[in-house]
């Protein structure tokens, strides 16, 4: 037997007439849970085995006229949230489960869309909430429409029973319900006749990304140009006396390695102490007298080519994964994925980005490897590199370049989503808030937590960079060495300058990686929120 709950007569003289109305609405869904849980789960339930099926749930809303009865994919994202277990048949236990968490987020959003706190909701509060809120923008007929699905009893308002049993079973798709109903169900009906507007929205908010993405990787990319260059000057020279100038043909009589560190050691030797300077500083001095300010930022133009596509397709197929993911794990809401899938998204994020500019990196580095002195253009450069080798040479080191930025890729990006859960969960715990789109991280925290995950990550997978660096610029100016593969260029690395030449430039490049990453993050997350990728309400 279910004991009602009632309201305590002393208490009711001390509530405002919304406070009343709230707590009433409480005790409604107190009183009636179990029983509508039932109900509910027996006109589901047409075989009468306490077991119901994905064929089974098409039938049930087919005969309860359920809003969303035709909609094959929202049928199965209901049904894969409902089983909770992942055994593809839902039992009274995975109901109630689904249905104990989705009562709280229904009252949430109820409470939202409720301006006056009076316990009803009119048009006016529909059309404010779609509209200032969900930015849908819908005109006054869609707003009518879904009003009147949802007004069952045709009153002219929506009280709580009414709103929650057009939700229960509706799919949370981006944080919201109602944002759901009204893509699927409004949208489709409107337009029908000329296409698919839920389609149309839906790629226009996955396009959000892949722009956020792109403008994010520019900015952050320009700014730390500098350091690129000098990272790029480090790991092409193969010794501190190869960073002072000298002319190719003399380069190209001393292409012995041995040769090469005994007149490094000859030349270090005579250099004056006052004289020698950091790798680094050298390295800058040098590139400062090839070509001045401009010097520092040769291939940046082209860097800018290759970012944008690359930077897009990172973050745009982080979020698309990250989305594939949920549905695979049975989760509504990204943020509730696991620690692997959401590395896993990170690491396919950038096999993708690496695979798409590629070639464009291969040419870079060749322009930032060439003499400078000699005015290089881009077009030669690629016009030489593809006599030398036809389109194949552009993806040389392809697979040591897979190797290093999936593990990177992964770390980068999972780390950053990784703390930045945990940080949201801290200031949720810190300010009393209840809901974590509610929760906006401050953008020093969005900097600092860039830094962090761009640096981990980049320390970590900074030999295989280094290698596929030298792969792709051998023959060059600054890297006349030839090498047959990986196993080549990392045995000659290693015999020729020791294991700490596998870390040559990640000073400077730690000095880019930091701040770029930092940036980059940094304007992902604003332009999210400019472009209003993440309503979760």
């Amino acid at each position: 037997m279910t004991t009602k709950l009632s309201v305590i007569s002393k208490d009711e003289a001390d509530l405002t007439p919304e406070e009343r109305e709230q707590k009433n609405i409480l005790v409604s869904i107190a009183n009636t849970k179990p029983n509508d849980y039932e109900k509910l789960f027996s006109k589901l339930d047409i075989s009468n085995n306490g077991e119901i099926t994905l064929q089974e749930f098409k039938k049930a809303l087919l005969r309860m006229d359920h809003p969303v009865k035709e909609n094959e994919e929202l049928v199965k994202r209901i049904f894969t949230s409902l089983d909770t277990n992942n055994d593809n048949k839902v039992d009274f236990n995975d109901f109630k489960l689904y249905l104990t968490v989705t009562d709280d987020q229904i009252l949430q959003g109820f409470k939202k869309i409720d301006q006056d706190n009076d316990g009803k909701l009119n048009k006016q509060d529909f059309a404010h909430y779609l509209n200032k809120k969900l930015h849908l923008s819908p005109t006054t007929e869609s707003v009518d429409t879904i009003f009147n699905q949802i007004d069952t009893k045709h009153d002219g308002f929506v009280t709580f029973d009414e709103f929650r049993d057009f939700l229960l079973l509706m799919p949370r798709l981006d944080g919201s319900r109602i944002k759901t109903a009204f893509q699927y169900i409004v949208e489709e009906l409107d337009i029908s006749s000329d296409g698919d507007v839920t389609v149309i929205n839906q790629f226009l908010n996955g396009f959000g990304y892949f722009l956020a993405g792109g403008i994010s990787g520019v900015v952050s990319r320009t700014c730390t140009a500098p350091f690129d260059r000098i990272k790029v000057f480090l790991i092409a020279r193969t010794d501190l006396a190869s960073t002072v100038l000298t002319p190719r043909k003399v380069i190209e009589e001393r292409i012995s390695h041995r040769t090469v560190i005994e007149e490094a050691k000859k030349a270090e030797a005579h250099l004056h102490h006052k004289t020698i300077r950091s790798p680094i500083i050298q390295a800058a001095r040098t590139i400062w007298k090839q070509g001045g300010f401009k010097g520092f930022y040769v291939g940046n133009g082209l860097n800018i080519f290759k970012v944008f596509p690359e930077s897009a397709m990172k973050f745009g197929t982080f979020e698309f994964t990250k989305r594939l993911l949920a549905t695979v794990e049975g989760v509504e809401d990204t943020k509730d994925l696991s620690k692997v899938s959401t590395y896993l998204a990170g690491g396919l994020g950038g096999v993708v980005a690496q695979f798409t500019v590629y070639p464009i990196d291969t040419l870079k580095f060749r322009l930032q490897c060439s003499n400078i002195d000699a005015n290089v253009s881009l077009f030669n450069t690629a016009k030489d590199l593809f006599r030398e080798g036809g389109l194949r040479i552009f993806y040389r080191g392809i697979f040591v370049g897979v190797a290093g930025i999936f593990p990177y890729a992964a770390l980068d990006l999972g780390t950053f989503t990784t703390i930045k859960k945990w940080l949201v969960k801290r200031q949720m715990t810190k300010y009393g808030i209840k809901h974590e789109e509610d929760v906006k991280l401050p953008n020093y925290m969005v900097l600092g937590l860039g830094a962090l995950s761009g640096s981990f990550g980049a320390t970590m997978v900074y030999p295989v960079n280094l290698l596929r660096t030298r792969l792709q610029a051998q023959g060059t100016y600054a890297h006349p060495y030839r090498y047959d593969g990986f196993r080549d260029v990392l045995q000659k690395t290693i015999q020729n300058e020791g294991y700490p030449g596998l870390f040559k430039g990640l000073v400077p490049n730690l000095a880019k990686v930091a701040p770029a990453v930092a940036i980059s993050y940094f304007m992902y997350e604003n332009l999210k929120n400019i472009f209003e990728l993440e309503t979760n309400k």
